[in-house]
């Protein structure tokens, strides 16, 4: 074999093959044919220890230049190849240290193993509010399917980290998901869910961990406890690619992942105590530790009590939750991890306000705060667990396998009131409203198993390729039950006191459970070439089966897709990515609804086009996103009704199509050492065409055309005011029609051919203020400081709620 070194840093490398040479093993992608062909002139090897000498196990060591990188074994020892021909900078971090950068070149060959110390830095600067530097975002490649990080996929991928959590005291995932540009709440279903929006898109699906919380196709997920939350990753657009079936509602408008945190193989922890308005009492605790000799054993528990009341009578909330990990390391190429968390939650459901009007006329009732429409006995307990087992074996140094189960329980008991208008009784009067008490069951259990094989800078002739082949086989199990509901009686909204008792006696009696299972599996392909370091290409393949089967239908539905993914990136100059990609999510829910013809509906297939502009500055310690999107979801269905009624024929009819563009822009991270910003916009133009169901040009429901973010945080490192830090946030929601603009019935009481009111912009804008000495961090918030009021309006106002008005919290913690 002869090697040459090129004049631009590239390894121009040339067989000469003969009868005696060894044969070169073939690798085969549903894609491409990769050979497997050596072109290293160099390995860096060596070893990552703390400043005491004991090895760092997991440590990230990487080279700037060429962007490859690896984690250290259970000795802390590392092996990188592909080395550039001249000289290389090789950066070393570790949760908790300082990072470590040293210049090396073509003579450290004979120079033997490299020894690298990191020292302790209790302020983790490495941590920066959108991840790790230089690392691939824990679990991301769970629904990205990929070992890339988010700069070099082309999806839109904004992170969370647990660093910007725990600076904007974040407890909820709507509140970390403000964060990202375009994603809005849809409806909080009484406060007790969390319904996520994106792009326009109603229940963008919630996964944690990579499993589904629930089946619902609205994906009105339960509420996640971010004491045990390490990330939030949000992808936007179609995820059809990883997903599968894309069969929610929300699916085209991408999929939310919540990590767990899991051992970091060190052993350290914290406690806190949190405190606020309205009898907030929150104390939580966070321990880890290594607990073998051999030091390849880990394990970290999570644990949080929560109670509070409300700013509006009768209304409380209290939950406990506990998450355990294990992670494993039986030898320097295999990782085991096992993971759950338990979230019992209970809390009273409740409407903030109703509208004094007909839709088409924006008369919000401001409600007195010492009114609450619901009663005592109002109560929704949410009972969710997930479990996780994932093994990661490295095979070589380019090829790795993954395997992953993921299963969840979601238990629900809700007993909650409805207020209906009887305008049939008094005409015109919308104050007069009946209240109706329901009580009903559901248990839902959902299961997913992946498995992937995934090559990393395998090189064909000078194209390096990674790669992904994968398959996933996903599995729920769904049963509710109604007990029905109860007139109780008629109230006056407007009426000064509100009884909240029920004083007669209320009989409810279950009827028989609704069962329903469905199944799917996929077998997918995503291959990223990089041609040159200007461009590289993009194509992914995936097949997908489902199998649907209802109490109430008439026999299963099943059918099968195809969804590809193709694009490109393009980097003319350092730093800068440009992007572009073209994808497709199909949905078979309604496939094989029939029209009175006697015809299927046929699937509802959305195509996205994506392109933008991806870029890092300082050393990757401030990000750039820029993407214009365009969407089209076509062949929408509707139920027909008899012409003048509310009355299903028992057919559906075609419904047109719903197309969206617009534009987000972010940006995220270190402007300076000490201070750090998130900052985001998004435009959204989303409206109906060719639809006999919806008004031409009409926009759907809760899609604001504007949303805003801003938060910059500040920290004190020198002079007498060291170790103090704040932060001032702001959210900007725009206005957004209520409902649809329906030109026919639709099943829930919508009049057609009226026009729906917008509901109304708001602003928020929140402070907080921390204080760090040695080991105790004592943080004050102030959120919503000039007491802005906003609403949001589940599912056209069959729940109106109302965001927190000026509240303030405080929280200690001690690290040890």
């Amino acid at each position: 074999m002869i090697v040459r070194i090129g004049m631009k840093n590239e390894l121009c490398v040339e067989f000469i093959i003969n009868t005696k040479m060894r044969s070169i093993k073939i690798f085969i992608t549903s894609l491409v044919t990769i050979l497997s062909i050596p072109l290293f002139a160099l390995n860096i090897k060596g070893k990552v220890m703390d400043n005491k000498g004991a090895p760092l196990i997991s440590a990230t060591v990487m080279i700037k230049e060429s962007g490859t990188g690896t984690v250290t074994d259970s000795e802390g020892y590392f092996e990188l190849p592909n080395m550039p021909d001249k000289s290389a900078t090789i950066i070393a971090n570790f949760i908790g240290h300082e990072p470590y950068v040293q210049k090396i070149d073509s003579s450290y060959n004979s120079k033997g193993e490299l020894q690298i110390r990191l020292q302790a830095n209790t302020h983790l600067k490495d941590v920066e509010v959108f991840g790790e530097r230089y690392k691939q975002p824990e679990k991301l490649d769970v629904i990205t399917r990929m070992p890339l990080r988010p700069s070099e996929q082309i999806q839109s991928i904004s992170i969370i980290s647990e660093k910007a959590i725990a600076e904007q005291g974040v407890l909820t995932v709507t509140d970390a998901v403000r964060n990202v540009p375009g994603v809005t709440l849809f409806g909080s279903y009484g406060g007790v869910r969390e319904s996520l929006s994106s792009r326009g898109y109603r229940g963008v699906p919630v996964v944690k961990n990579g499993v589904r919380l629930d089946s619902d196709f609205r994906t009105a997920s339960a509420l996640t406890e971010m004491q045990g939350v390490e990330s939030v990753q949000v992808i936007k657009g179609s995820a059809a690619i990883t997903q599968g079936i894309g069969n929610d509602l929300g699916s085209p408008g991408g999929v939310v992942n919540v990590v767990t945190k899991t051992p970091k193989f060190i052993s350290a922890g914290e406690v806190s105590l949190r405190g606020g308005n309205w009898g907030y009492f929150r104390p939580t605790f966070d321990v880890q530790s290594v607990l073998s000799r051999e030091k390849n054993i880990a394990f970290r528990l999570n644990g949080a009590f929560e109670r509070s009341d409300n700013y509006r009578p009768v209304i409380n909330s209290s939950r406990v939750y506990i998450n355990p990990s294990l992670e494993w390391r039986p030898d320097e190429k295999t990782i085991v991890t096992l993971e759950m968390d338990y979230l019992n939650d209970n809390r009273t459901p409740y409407t903030s306000s109703v509208n004094l009007a007909a839709d088409s006329v924006d008369a919000l009732y401001k409600m007195p705060y010492s009114k609450f429409f619901g009663f005592k006995t109002d109560n929704t307990n949410n009972i969710t667990t997930t479990r996780a087992i994932r093994v990661n074996r490295k095979i070589s140094d380019k090829y790795s396998l993954r395997v992953s189960y993921f299963a969840s329980s979601y238990k629900v008991d809700n007993t909650s009131t409805a207020l209906a208008s009887i305008l049939n009784v008094y005409p015109g009067e919308y104050n007069m409203r009946k209240r109706t008490v329901s009580r009903s069951l559901r248990d839902d259990n959902n299961e997913v198993f992946q498995l992937d094989f995934v090559g990393r800078d395998v090189y064909t002739g000078l194209v390096k390729h990674t790669f992904q082949i994968g398959f996933d086989y996903k599995y729920t199990d769904l049963s509710t039950t109604s007990y029905g509901s109860a007139v109780i009686d008629t109230i006056d909204v407007l009426q000064e006191n509100i009884p909240n008792t029920i004083t007669k006696t209320v009989s409810m009696s279950a009827a028989s459970p609704v069962e329903s299972q469905s199944s799917s599996y996929g077998i997918m392909a995503q291959e990223v070439m990089t041609i040159n370091k200007y461009l590289k290409a993009i194509l992914g393949l995936r097949y997908s089966y489902g199998l649907s089967v209802a109490a109430t239908s008439v026999g299963p539905t099943k059918g099968d897709v195809w969804n590809p993914m193709v694009g490109a990136m393009i980097s003319p100059v350092k730093n800068i990515n440009l992007f572009g990609s073209y994808t497709t999510t199909t949905s078979l829910r309604s496939a094989a609804n029939r029209m009175s013809n006697g015809e299927e509906i046929g699937p509802s297939t959305t195509k996205q086009l994506e392109v933008g502009v991806k870029s890092d500055w300082l050393n990757n310690r401030l990000r750039f996103n820029f993407t214009y999107f365009d969407i089209i979801t076509e062949n929408l269905s509707n139920t027909e009704y008899v012409e003048g009624t509310n009355t299903s024929t028992g057919y559906y009819i075609k419904a047109g199509d719903l197309l969206r563009n617009g534009i987000e822009v972010e940006l995220n991270g270190r402007i300076l050492p000490e201070l750090q910003v998130m900052l985001g916009y998004a435009y959204l133009n989303a409206h109906y065409e060719n639809s006999p169901s919806y008004v031409n040009g009409s926009s759907p429901m809760n899609a604001p055309d504007h949303t805003a973010n801003a938060w910059v945080y500040y920290t004190f490192e020198k002079s007498a005011l060291k170790g103090l830090s704040a932060g001032l946030g702001t959210y900007y929601v725009g206005e957004r029609p209520v409902n649809e603009y329906s030109l026919s019935p639709d099943g829930h009481g919508t009049p057609a051919g009226v026009k729906p009111f917008e509901m109304p912009a708001y602003t928020t804008v929140n402070l907080q203020l921390a204080y760090n000495i040695h080991r105790v961090t004592v943080r004050v918030f102030a959120n919503n400081i000039f007491d802005a009021i906003g609403y949001n309006a589940y599912y056209r106002g069959g729940y109106i709620n109302q965001i927190d008005p000026k509240n303030f919290a405080a929280v200690v913690s001690y690290k040890f």
